[in-house]
């Protein structure tokens, strides 16, 4: 039997900070439900509120979140241009795309743009709590009907070879 001394053990099981996570939507009503939401989990905390894509870019320096939550369609700066320049500052910094639309095109885009996942906005909130948690771990979240057409394409890709071709042309070049 493996005893521990009351200081190791007190150091073993403190619990996980917060994940920050600033919200970057430009429906201010939409904004607060998700951040009641995310907050009723207690291990993530809504550190900042951006009504626009500048706005996002400008917290993600000032409080350096772990996530930023971020629509697609905001003004005067967009959430895909926002996700590039929060990802080329912070690269710690993961971007979750919540938007509502979900077709190929937009989701590339945002892959593209450096997004670590991608939710519509129909999502549950267990789904939105879990895709914060995975993506600041540094993993890649996609919700159901994001991921299965995605799943999909990428068996197509390695069936055709054309993911190989692609990576012999680059090593080749």
């Amino acid at each position: 039997m493996i005893r521990m001394k009351k200081k190791q053990f007190a150091t073993a099981t403190a619990p996980n900070k917060s994940i920050k996570v600033v919200l970057a939507e430009d429906n201010a009503s939409f904004r607060r439900s998700l951040k009641s939401l995310i907050e009723e989990e207690g291990d993530i905390e809504v550190v900042g509120e951006a009504k626009n894509g500048l706005q996002a870019v400008r917290l993600a320096e000032k409080l350096r979140p772990e996530v930023v939550v971020a629509d697609i369609a905001m003004p005067i700066m967009n959430g895909l241009e926002a996700t590039r320049q929060i990802i080329k500052q912070f690269p710690s910094t993961r971007v979750l795309v919540l938007s509502a639309h979900s077709e190929p095109e937009y989701i590339k885009q945002a892959v593209q743009s450096g997004a670590s996942g991608y939710l519509i906005k129909q999502s549950l909130p267990q789904v939105l709590s879990q895709a914060i948690r995975e993506v600041a771990k540094g993993n890649s979240f996609f919700c159901a009907p994001i991921s299965k057409p995605l799943r999909d394409r990428c068996r197509k890709a390695f069936g055709k070879g054309e993911l190989e071709k692609k990576r012999m042309a680059l090593l080749v070049a």
